[in-house]
């Protein structure tokens, strides 16, 4: 049999053992093999993981169908394409083409044992996961949701920064760099030199509620914060109950375990009571300045309820709102159907917010990650003096 029939049958055989795997990744293996050893089996593994395999939980699978694959080779097992799959009769049902039987008869001694579950009833029960309330989860499935928060995906939208940098579709001239290039060729220009504002991310500003009546979402928050913070490049992260506390340097640690240890230790007023009004307060005096320049986006997570102050809750979620270029608010309530914003603490703050999204389960962080990707460049300002 020849290279090129091995590759297809390999490609088959990850296929039948439940590895997603499209034509294009088989290509493109094939012509990696122009660029390695055949002969050797690392090489020829690491190639083809690099390129059949897109997640990290069949890793484990691949490893071991192509040790089979590998053993077949290497013992002189004749191995056969499969025919064109056909529907069975009943009286060769026994008989139907498993990918694993081409890989030859009797098996080897050390030959390790893989059980290929239903791959569509996890699948459904993935799909569950990502629609299931977070106060709903079992311990089990916490550890599985706090695993695939940890891998969401991050993006920010972008904004023009003042800095000018070279660009050769820039609308400016460069004229420095054009006086610089003159003057070594007595003083006439050869070329135009052009400049554009360079494109940053928006800086992300994270404030969320730990207090009692968010508790069954709060340890769930600190995974969602690590994976904003690792994941953007402009992240600054706060919480707050009866005061605020910043832990953005503790979730910067690579080590998920000691960061998280680390923030949850700092946190001194947790599944206590709520003073958002106070909380933001502390926020605009504090660390306004700072992490609120170049069009920073606010994200905050609560659920509204306000054991302080009322209007001091309604006149610092003013001021802040006028000092970001957008204020997201986030609510665990807002994914139930019944649920409207009557809390007086909710009710305040409520005219101030440009986006009221949920944060009650999977679904609703991913859909979180794909707003904050395509946020508008610009909002229209609300109307009225910026005094506290």
């Amino acid at each position: 049999m020849s290279l090129l029939e091995n590759v297809v049958l390999f490609g088959r055989l990850l296929r039948q053992a439940g590895l997603p795997l499209s034509p294009e990744q088989t290509r493109a293996f094939a012509r990696a093999l122009d660029w390695i050893d055949v002969g050797s089996r690392e090489q020829v593994f690491h190639a083809a993981r690099a390129l059949l395999v897109t997640r990290k939980e069949d890793l484990r699978l691949f490893a071991t169908v192509f040790e089979l694959f590998w053993r077949a080779q290497s013992r002189g097992t004749e191995l056969r394409l499969p025919r064109p799959a056909r529907a069975p009769r009943m009286r060769d049902a026994e008989q139907r083409f498993d990918a694993f039987s081409v890989l030859s008869g009797a098996p080897a001694d050390d030959d390790p044992e893989v059980e290929v579950g239903d791959r569509a009833g996890s699948f459904s029960a993935a799909e569950v996961l990502q629609h299931k309330d977070f106060s709903d989860l079992t311990p089990d499935e916490l550890d599985e949701v706090r695993r695939q928060i940890r891998d969401i995906r991050w993006l920010v939208s972008r904004r023009r920064s003042r800095r000018q940098v070279p660009d050769r579709r820039g609308a400016r001239l460069h004229l420095r760099r054009m006086l610089r290039e003159a003057a070594r060729h007595d003083g006439t220009p050869l070329r135009l030199r052009h400049l554009s504002r360079k494109i940053k991310e928006r800086p992300i500003v994270l404030l969320a509620d730990i207090s009692g009546s968010m508790e069954k979402y709060s340890r769930l928050l600190l995974h969602f914060f690590y994976g904003a913070i690792q994941g953007l490049s402009d992240v600054e992260c706060f919480v707050f109950g009866t005061r605020l506390t910043r832990i953005t340097h503790h979730l910067r640690v690579r080590n998920i375990e000691i960061a998280l240890e680390q923030a949850a230790n700092e946190i001194l007023d947790w599944s206590g009571g709520t003073r958002i009004g106070e909380s933001l307060a502390a926020f605009n005096r504090q660390w306004g300045r700072r992490v609120l320049r170049r069009g920073a986006v606010v994200i905050v997570v609560s659920d509204g309820w306000e054991r302080g102050d009322v209007s001091e809750l309604r006149r610092e979620m003013r001021y802040l709102s006028h000092r970001c270029h957008r204020l997201i608010w986030l609510n665990p309530h807002l994914g139930h159907p019944e649920y409207q914003p009557l809390v007086e603490g909710m009710a305040a703050a409520l005219p101030f917010i440009d986006d009221f999204l949920p944060v009650h389960n999977l679904r609703s962080l991913r859909d979180l990650a794909g707003a904050l990707a395509s946020l508008p460049e610009r909002r229209s300002r609300r109307a009225g003096a910026l005094g506290r």
